[in-house]
């Protein structure tokens, strides 16, 4: 009997390749299955999933060369949003950070979270990755939160969630994390979708037009191409 997915999340939660690249695309059955592939499926495509990663390996790696021990800054990209976090010495660091950021090749936009002041205790960092392991094991423990596809990163206490969710996934999770202990604030960088566009695989094109040419007493008629606005709006962070 197959596994159900938020079982196997539940199973999967402590490793760290838990969002790597599998499930790129939605299966859906019908019914409850297309609910559930939906809540348990990543929704970037494979390519926005390659990008992310390669993003955030270039943003370490830039700003360790820029600013070396003296600044501490984390970039995390979903589908080429990208936030920043940590801490730099002064303003001038932070916008440099910013700018350097803006260039990174795929990055579409930038959310600079960056603090100006001494680098974070070892110690409040170390109880911000336990908020995030707890704030994620909370999401696969509820019903309606796609948790798959919802990247968490906690700084300081304060929680930023970002992906692509429909209004009602996005209000619930925001409400979920802010119930865990410890979690001083939480922020919502999410990208809103249309329910509707979640029952089609993201990285499955549109079916072309089709003439029919077939031999009759009429001219067959040319159905309208499928598919509408697939336009995700951006939700303003609160």
């Amino acid at each position: 009997m197959p596994v159900p997915a938020r079982t196997l999340a539940r199973l999967l939660i402590g490793l760290s390749c838990l969002s790597a690249l599998s499930g790129c695309g939605l299966f859906i059955v019908g019914g409850a299955a297309a609910t559930s592939a939906a809540v348990a499926t990543d929704r970037r495509t494979a390519g926005e999933q390659v990008d992310d990663q390669t993003i955030e390996l270039r943003v370490s790696s830039e700003m360790n060369k820029t600013f070396g021990e003296k600044a501490r800054v984390v970039g995390t990209s979903y589908a080429g949003r990208l936030l920043l976090l940590g801490d730099v010495p002064t303003e001038a660091d932070r916008q440099r950070a910013e700018s350097i950021a803006r260039g990174i090749t795929k990055v579409r936009s930038v959310d600079d979270y960056i603090r100006v002041g001494d680098l974070t205790p070892l110690s409040v960092r170390t109880n911000d990755t336990w908020l995030t392991s707890k704030v994620k094991s909370q999401f696969v423990a509820t019903e309606g939160v796609p948790f798959r596809t919802i990247k968490v990163t906690t700084e300081r206490g304060v929680v930023y969630l970002m992906g692509k969710v429909t209004e009602d996934e996005g209000r619930r999770a925001a409400s979920v994390a802010s119930g865990v202990s410890g979690v001083n604030k939480v922020v919502k960088l999410f990208t809103i979708v249309a329910r509707e566009t979640l029952l089609v695989d993201p990285g499955k094109q549109s079916p072309a037009p089709v003439t029919d040419s077939s031999s009759s007493s009429a001219p067959g008629p040319t159905p309208a191409p499928a598919g509408g606005d697939g336009g995700a709006q951006t939700m303003p962070v609160q």
